[in-house]
């Protein structure tokens, strides 16, 4: 991967702002220590740190700066450490128009300005021709990464905001005010101008990366192919297709921003680049990831668990198509990562964060053994999953025999055990190599996973166990958190094969989906849905029906892709943000120090969702610095 720590960012140059506070501020200066186009493109090293300038804006996608990763329901934190946190803050219902949070828009972007990453392309692209000392094999491949690079700013953009104008190319500098008050251009013509850029860099790309301990995290052609996929998903989704509430979401000139008739053929065209991408995918040796070579006495159920965990964990397996070397995943883990360790010393508590915490309905969300929801297995106590039961044999591998804990936390399918930890749950490695040496977690109060210091505790009773790498040891008598970190996976096989189920699903070919539902399923430990449903489901007619397999895809991806970032964005393109965003978030009663005083389920806040939500606002200055921006609706 060229990465920022290698490759450092070194020029800034004369160029169109998109939105801006004053005319003046429409056009950057070049500072008098800066070299200008002419010496970025002199010599193939200073055009190749350019690209590497390109890849430095990628958004953070292991950090907090990510909204996916805590901006929606997935994670709560407690208040000692993030009362004025921006994701919880826009969890909350908080999110303004005056300073936009998290936000890649212009000069108002909070995280960043993307439109510089989009300048920065155009520039880089008009340019690559110069240097005299770069083969054209080079040329070809890196003018093939800027354009997948541009592509993909443009969708994140789209996905966060909509409508969002086109960057074809930078205006010149003598360009006079009205030229750069640029329009929004409407959803479907933005989604086609970044399909068009990827089939223009796709048969340029490597399809994979040979010189790996340089190179990896660059594109390749799998991954531009699977962000072709992710964008007709996106732009075939209830939010951006006939969707009725944005009927009257128009620009100056009356044009429909997004369309209010629905297109089925969209659907149809997703699942053709989503199966190209998979059988690109195939091609170059992208597979599910199993855990490889096993002790012998290790359990099944453990290696299964290592399995779910490794598909993310596992730097550069198979499974990954796309990971992000410049989001390294450290301080996730570190603040994932529940206390575990016997005998910590009081001095060495802060030594991991712990406080990453999912609320207690992701823990609802998985499925049971019989890998179908808990409210409609017909074998599963529904009503008494908050009653407190004593684990049996049957559960060693998941929570220690004899302790007592949750019903919920029993006879719960393999991917709630390798995804969360729990009082009394399991948490295999951290050190030790036996099934019967694992550690457990002790959540309550002053236990050594519990509430032991002001800040490092975990909100509502649950660790996301999935983000840590099992080898990973927090010390007893040192200061010190061995972790290993690995890039953050934007984009793994699994998927894409969930993406591929939903697409044939919502295109009338529900036969074929079941297929990729069911591979994701296996490695999980879960048999088929057609089967599973049949045996186990007060429903067992719901994965024939297209609305019922489209809830049962939904769910797939929602437990398969937790804490990776995708339900953010996910339950705003199915247009279902509202239904699960308005509610309370519970957890366990953590300052509980007996099990009776633990296992109460209590309120820690509650989250809050309008419809203005699904879309980002455009900064209040921005609009008015541009008088040809159409803010978003109900902003």
């Amino acid at each position: 991967m060229i990465m920022k720590t290698r490759f450092t960012k070194h020029i800034t140059l004369t160029i169109f702002i998109l939105s801006c506070a004053s005319c003046n501020d429409f056009i950057d200066v070049v500072p008098d220590n800066i070299a200008v186009i002419e010496d970025a493109f002199e010599t193939r090293g200073s055009a190749e740190r350019f690209l590497a300038t390109l890849y430095s804006y990628l958004p953070p996608f292991a950090s907090n700066a990510n909204p996916a990763l805590a901006a929606g329901d997935e994670i709560a934190v407690n208040d000692n450490v993030a009362r004025d946190w921006p994701p919880r803050r826009i969890a909350r219902g908080g999110q303004t128009v005056v300073a936009p949070m998290l936000g890649f828009w212009g000069n108002n972007g909070t995280v960043s300005n993307m439109f510089i990453a989009l300048r920065d392309c155009n520039i880089f692209l008009e340019n690559i021709d110069k240097p005299f000392d770069l083969r054209q094999s080079e040329k070809t491949r890196w003018i093939a990464e800027a354009k997948f690079l541009k592509a993909y700013y443009h969708f994140y953009l789209m996905r966060m905001y909509g409508p969002v104008p086109i960057i074809r190319e930078n205006l010149e500098v003598s360009s006079d005010i009205e030229a750069v008050r640029v329009s929004r251009d409407p959803v479907d013509e933005v989604a086609a101008y970044i399909v068009e850029l990827l089939d223009e860099a796709i048969p340029d790309l490597p399809l994979v990366i040979e010189s790996r301990g340089l190179e990896l995290g660059r594109i390749t052609a799998p991954v531009a192919a699977a962000i072709k996929a992710r964008t007709l998903i996106t732009v075939a989704s209830p939010l951006f297709n006939g969707n009725a509430d944005y009927s009257g979401f128009v620009d100056k000139d009356g044009r429909q921003l997004i369309s209010s008739t629905v297109d089925n053929d969209k659907w149809v065209r997703a699942a053709e680049a989503c199966r190209e991408a998979i059988d690109l995918a195939h091609q170059t040796g992208h597979a599910l990831y199993e855990f490889p070579d096993a002790p012998a006495d290790w359990s099944d159920t453990t290696v299964t668990k290592l399995s779910i965990r490794g598909s993310i964990t596992e730097r550069w397996n198979d499974e990954v198509i796309w990971g992000d070397s410049n989001s390294p995943v450290a301080a996730l883990q570190s603040q994932s990562q529940a206390r575990i360790v016997p005998g910590l010393a009081s001095e060495f508590i802060n030594s991991v964060q712990s406080w990453w915490s999912p609320p207690l309905r992701i823990a609802e969300m998985f499925y049971t053994e019989n890998g179908v929801p808990i409210d409609e297995d017909r074998n599963y106590d529904f009503e008494g999953r908050y009653d407190i039961a004593t684990a049996d044999d049957a559960h060693q591998h998941y929570v220690r025999p004899g302790f007592q804990t949750a019903a919920l936390h029993m006879h719960r399918e393999p991917r709630f055990y390798a995804s969360l930890g729990f009082d009394g749950g399991v948490w295999f490695g951290h050190g030790q190599t036996s099934d019967e040496d694992a550690y457990i977690v002790e959540g309550k109060r002053a236990e050594k996973s519990g509430i032991l210091d002001p800040n490092t505790w975990a909100l509502s009773g649950y660790w996301a166990k999935k983000l840590v790498y099992y080898e990973n040891v927090q010390f007893a008598q040192t200061a010190g958190y061995n972790v290993r970190s690995y890039p953050f996976p934007v984009v793994r096989l699994a998927d894409l094969y969930l993406l591929y189920a939903e697409a044939l699903n919502e295109s009338d070919r529900m036969n074929e989906a079941y297929e990729w539902i069911d591979r994701v399923r296996a490695r999980a430990g879960l048999n088929g849905v057609v089967p599973s449903w049949a045996a186990a489901s007060q429903n067992p007619g719901k994965p024939s029906e297209k609305e019922g397999l489209r809830d049962i895809i939904q769910d797939e991806r929602m437990i398969e892709l937790v804490f990776e970032g995708h339900r953010f964005w996910d339950l705003r393109r199915w247009k279902r943000a509202a239904e699960f965003l308005n509610s309370d978030i519970r957890a366990w009663n953590v300052h509980g120090e007996t099990t009776d005083d633990y296992y109460k389920v209590i309120s820690v806040g509650t989250y809050q969702f309008l419809n203005r939500d699904y879309l980002w606002p455009i900064a209040e200055t921005d609009i008015i610095a541009n008088t040809n921006l159409v803010q978003n609706p109900g902003w």
